[in-house]
This record gives C-alpha cells, structure tokens and sequence, in this order.
C-alpha cells in the first residue's frame, strides 16, 4: 500500500477507523450476519463492502430496500450487532502503513479518531489491535447529529483535540469520509482500498 505523502503545515491528524486504520469488515460481516441469520437475511460481502464507511443505521436501511425488509425494530439489530461484532474482535487486522503513520506522530501532534460506528465499538477495535493508546481523542457516531459524508465527527474530533480544522489532516477510505473531509475544511490523505495479504499490509 502507498500513501500520498503528508500535507505541509498540519497540527493535528484525525484517522477514520474502518479500512483505515483497521480491517473491521470480516468481523462486522459475520457480526452482522449472524443479527439477521434468526429473519432468513443473508447479506453477501460484496454488498456489505459496498456499503462499507456508512453508519450502521444506514447500512440497515439500505438492507431494508436491497436485501430484504428486517421484522423487527433497527434498534434490536443494532444492539445484536454491536454484542456480535464483541465476539468477532480476533477477526481484526491493522493496516500497518496507516497505523505507523499514528505511531510515528504519537506525542508531536495531537490525534483522534473519528468514526460513523458505534463507539463500543471503535474502541473495542482499537483496544483489540493495540492502538487505543496512541489517540487522544475518540469521536463515535453518538457525538454527532449525523455521519458522515457530513461534516459534524471531523469537526468534533478537531474540537476534542484542541485544533482548528484547517489545521487538521484527516485520513480516510471511503468517499463518505472524503466528502465529510471537504465539508469540514480538512486536508485528506486517501488510504488505499486494503487487500488481505498484499506485503506490508498488516501485522
């Protein structure tokens, strides 16, 4: 994986959390699969990789329109995905380019991450693959009035670390966050879609 080199002049880093710091969609696949398995909705990878980057309630709308209608209020799959998604942490890979860079800046600047998932679990998934420690900050879904591709968790990722937007660069995959990015007046580095055993790719 190659990486864009860093903006100049930068005073804060901001790292979305799925397929960019982290390979998550294995273990929210089987996490999520296993929600629906009871309701006879069996959504593929593919259409899971699809919608990687949205929210969770979003991705439970378009499963509703593309998959299937679910019985049962979103809320009970959101909380059976989020006890699931617990069990699956040993699924998890980092994506080491990404990580290295959060190592290498760890103390010079301040960091955040910022995520359209749950925060039980962002920080479980940190937590799991050793790299909670290096952030000061951590914005979830639950800070925010909506996700991305809107602005709101990068700007209150800025606010938790102390930095004005502009002097923040984000880290990102998806085009949500990109656009979220944009929104916000951050500088982006877009990270590489991640392939499971491509060299130096994860630990």
């Amino acid at each position: 994986m190659n990486l864009p080199p860093l903006p100049e002049g930068f005073r804060g880093l901001i790292f979305d959390c799925d397929g960019t710091l982290v390979e998550t969609l294995p273990a929210h696949v089987q996490a999520l699969k296993d929600a629906l398995e009871p309701f006879g909705l069996r959504p593929t990878i593919e259409w899971a990789r699809s919608k990687y980057g949205q929210t969770p309630a979003t991705v439970l709308l378009a499963l509703d329109n593309e998959v299937g209608r679910i019985p049962v209020p979103h809320r009970e799959v959101l909380r059976t995905w989020a006890m699931n998604y617990g069990r699956n942490l040993h699924l998890l890979e980092q994506i080491t380019p990404v990580c290295d860079i959060a190592r290498q800046w760890r103390g010079r600047v301040p960091m955040a991450v910022a995520s359209n998932g749950q925060r039980s679990n962002v920080e479980a998934t940190l937590h799991a693959v050793g790299l909670l420690s290096l952030f000061d900050a951590v914005a979830a879904i639950e800070d925010v009035k909506e996700g991305k591709p809107a602005p709101d968790l990068f700007l209150a990722a800025a606010r938790k670390i102390g930095v004005s937007p502009e002097d923040c660069v984000v880290f990102e995959d998806s085009e949500e966050g990109m656009e979220a990015a944009a929104r916000a007046g951050m500088r982006a580095v877009r990270v590489p879609m991640y392939v499971p055993g491509e060299p130096g790719q994860a630990d």
